[in-house]
């Protein structure tokens, strides 16, 4: 019996170079795999073309499928990419905010849309941990580094009573002017990268900071999930729990590769003092750094679900099981 053809998008991470490379293969599959610039790039042409069999997909871009009158996806319980967010805050250092309560009043920029993932989850901490709350301030989407519109292959949704609107402009460079007050944003600014004196983060410690929320609350921020379409899962259930394994083997080997490393100080990577970050975090993380499966993430998952209907970005407050197959 031939191999099932199968079409993955997702990022070449750590945690899925070796998918990339072959060194683990999907049981059952003839599995080709193919990434992108950024990964909207993968998420865009996931949800409006279908182009892939299993994709990994934004978990507020996910979220917003399951709105749709046919929801085309199923969450599979792989999270590529999962990320504290204290440090996507950025501000301008002339604009008066010292701690997160001083952004009530502002104008504040987010990337891509309103509720990218890194925005729900910080949005969701601001209010949890400061009480600032969205509808405290002006919201403007847009491009970070270079002007664009608001990602159009998902609604451009928010709730009556916040105020946003499309920048029209590039968002860090009117971090840098002044012209926003602050920005909530998966990818740094340029501006931040380049020292610019003008910015700034909300937290400027912001690894101590994301440090301790994760030994209070436990929980690691997931981005993004992997999703198969319904059809696919229909006609090729063992070909998807084969490439959950897999992903899992992959993940494992980095993890794997960083381990065995702590040997040779991390010669490999030549990242000064990257031997005890790597000690620190393995004892913070109890070894288990990104784990997959629904039972081990149901916290932090529903942590995530109950922003996103917060923010107003969904019709109902979904449980976790309702992501998953």
């Amino acid at each position: 019996m031939s191999d099932v053809p199968l079409k993955i998008g997702c990022m070449k991470y750590d945690r899925t170079r070796a998918l990339f490379d072959g060194t683990v293969e999907i049981p059952g599959a003839d599995a080709v795999f193919e990434d992108a610039r950024l990964a909207s790039d993968v998420f865009e042409r996931m949800v409006r073309d279908q182009a892939y069999d299993i994709a990994e997909l934004g978990l507020t871009f996910y979220l917003r499928t399951l709105d749709l009158a046919d929801p085309p996806f199923v969450a599979l319980p792989v999270f590529p990419a999962r990320h504290f967010r204290h440090a996507a805050v950025f501000v301008n250092t002339k604009s008066g905010i010292e701690q997160p309560e001083d952004l009530a009043g502002k104008t504040i920029g987010e990337f891509g849309t309103y509720g990218h993932d890194a925005g729900v989850v910080a949005k969701g901490v601001l209010a949890d941990d400061y009480g600032v709350t969205p509808d405290q301030s002006h919201w403007l989407v847009g491009g970070v580094d270079e002007p664009m519109a608001p990602f159009g292959f998902v609604p451009f949704r928010h709730p009556a009573d916040v105020d946003v609107t499309p920048a029209g402009r590039a968002l860090g460079p009117m971090l840098a002017t002044g012209e926003i007050d602050a920005l909530i944003s998966g990818r740094v600014p340029q501006c931040v990268v380049d020292g610019d004196p003008a910015v700034g983060r909300l937290f400027p410690d912001y690894e101590t900071v994301e440090r301790e929320y994760f030994t209070r609350t436990g929980s690691h921020p997931i981005m993004h999930i992997l999703v198969v379409r319904r059809e696919f899962l229909a006609e090729h259930p063992d070909v998807v729990h084969a490439t959950c394994r897999a992903f899992g083997e992959a993940k494992d080997a980095a993890l794997t590769q960083y381990r065995r490393g702590a040997l040779g100080q991390h010669v490999e990577l030549m990242i000064p003092w990257f031997t005890p970050l790597f000690e620190r975090d393995d004892r913070m993380l109890n070894g288990d750094w990104w784990p997959y499966g629904v039972e081990k993430n149901r916290d932090t998952l529903d942590t995530f679900l109950r922003y996103f209907f917060e923010q107003g970005l969904g019709d109902r407050r979904r449980t976790v099981d309702e992501l998953f197959t």
